[in-house]
C-alpha cells in the first residue's frame, strides 16, 4: 500500500472516530429558545437575565441555550406577547400592566396608590394575589414563572413644569403605555394620556408629541429620559412589575428535569433583580439631579382623593372582582 492511500485511510478512520463527537455537539443545544424584553442592556432585568441564560445553559450541559434580545429588538411588548403566543418566540419579560390586553386582572398590582412600599409589594406579589394572577394567566394559555421581577415605583416626569399635586396634571400631555388602567388612571387626573409603546416614548418627548411621561426612575436613567425631560415629581403613584413567560409548546417540550433546572433559575434571577434595584434606587435620584433633572415630592393625598372622587377604586374593583380586589387589599389596605 502506498503512503498515499495509507494516510487516506488514517484520515478516513479519524473522521469516523470524530463523527460521534460532531453528533454529540450538535444534539448539545437541544433547545434554542428566543427571549424578548423592551428594556436596554444596561437594565438589571436584562443583566441578570443574562447571568440567568448562562447558568441554565450551563446546568444543561448546554441542551438548552438562551438567547436574550434586550432593547425593543423583536417588537414592542404587545408585538412580542403576539410572537409569544404564536410559537414564533419562547420567552418573553412582560410588565404585568401591558399583559392586561390578554389578561385583565395582570395589572391589578399598578392600581394607583394601592403600595405604600415594598414591603407592601412583595407581601402581595409572592402571596395569594400573585398566585392568583398567575393562575389566570394560565388560564390564558401561556406559562409564567413564580417570581415576579421588580420595574419600580413610577415617578411622573415634564419638559415644562413639576408635579406638585393633582391639579398640574389638568390637561397634561402625557405618555402612559398601551393598557387601560393607565388610561384611566389619568384620565381621572385629569390629565390627557396617550398611549405610546416603549420603544417611541423618547422620540414623542423629544419632538412634543407629549410632554410628560411617567417611569420608574431606573428606566428615567437607562434610557436616558433626563435628556427630553426637566422635571421629576416623586409621586410613587403605582407600582410595576415584570412577569417572564413562556410559549406553552415550548414550555412542555422540555423535560421536567429541564423545567426544574429552568424554573429554579429565573426564580433566583427575579430575586437577584429585585436586590439590584434595591441598590441602584439609592441612589438615582442623586444621579439624576447631576444630569440636570429637578425633583420635587408631591402632595400625594390629592391625587388619592382624586381617584376616589372619579369613581376610579370602585371601576377597577369591579373589573377585578371581588375575590382579586380582596387579596389586593390584605397587602395595601382598604382603598375603595
Amino acid at each position: 500500500m502506498t503512503n498515499i492511500a495509507r494516510r487516506g485511510l488514517l484520515l478516513a478512520a479519524g473522521a469516523t472516530v470524530a463523527m460521534p463527537a460532531i453528533i454529540r455537539s450538535a444534539k448539545a443545544a437541544q433547545f434554542n429558545y428566543k427571549f424578548g424584553t423592551t428594556v436596554p442592556t444596561n437594565h438589571p432585568v436584562y443583566v441578570q437575565a443574562t447571568r440567568m441564560a448562562g447558568r441554565i445553559k450551563a446546568e444543561t450541559d448546554g441542551r438548552v441555550d438562551i438567547q436574550i434580545f434586550p432593547n425593543s429588538q423583536l417588537g414592542g411588548d404587545t408585538d412580542m406577547l403576539s410572537q409569544l403566543r404564536g410559537g414564533a418566540l419562547e420567552m418573553q419579560m412582560m410588565p404585568g400592566l401591558i399583559l392586561s390586553i390578554l389578561v385583565p386582572v395582570s395589572s391589578i398590582d399598578g392600581i394607583g396608590f394601592a403600595f405604600p412600599d415594598y414591603d407592601a409589594v412583595w407581601k402581595a406579589m409572592d402571596g395569594e394575589l400573585g398566585t392568583y394572577v398567575r393562575q389566570q394567566i394560565t388560564k390564558a394559555g401561556v406559562i409564567v414563572m413564580d417570581r415576579i421581577w421588580d420595574n419600580g415605583f413610577r415617578q411622573i416626569t415634564t419638559s415644562n413644569k413639576p408635579i406638585t399635586n393633582v391639579n398640574d396634571l389638568r390637561n397634561l400631555k402625557i405618555r402612559v403605555p398601551v393598557s387601560p388602567l393607565w388610561t384611566s388612571m389619568f384620565k381621572a387626573f385629569g390629565a390627557a394620556p396617550t398611549s405610546i409603546s416603549f420603544a417611541e416614548t423618547y422620540s414623542a418627548l423629544q419632538t412634543h408629541i407629549v410632554d410628560a411621561e411617567e417611569n420608574p426612575l431606573v428606566v428615567i436613567e437607562t434610557t436616558k429620559m433626563y435628556e427630553v425631560q426637566k422635571y421629576c415629581s416623586m409621586t410613587n403613584h403605582m407600582w410595576d412589575g415584570y412577569w417572564l413567560l413562556f410559549n406553552r409548546s415550548a414550555w412542555n417540550d422540555l423535560s421536567p428535569d429541564l423545567q426544574a433546572i429552568v424554573a429554579k433559575h429565573t426564580n433566583q434571577a427575579a430575586e437577584d433583580e429585585r436586590a439590584d434595584i434595591a441598590k441602584m434606587n439609592g441612589g438615582l435620584q442623586a444621579s439624576l439631579q447631576s444630569k440636570g433633572m429637578v425633583f420635587n415630592k408631591p402632595d400625594r393625598a390629592s391625587f388619592q382623593e382624586a381617584l376616589r372622587q372619579a369613581g376610579f377604586y370602585k371601576q377597577w374593583k369591579a373589573t377585578y372582582g371581588e375575590e382579586a380586589w380582596a387579596l389586593l387589599e390584605k397587602a395595601s389596605g382598604k382603598l375603595s
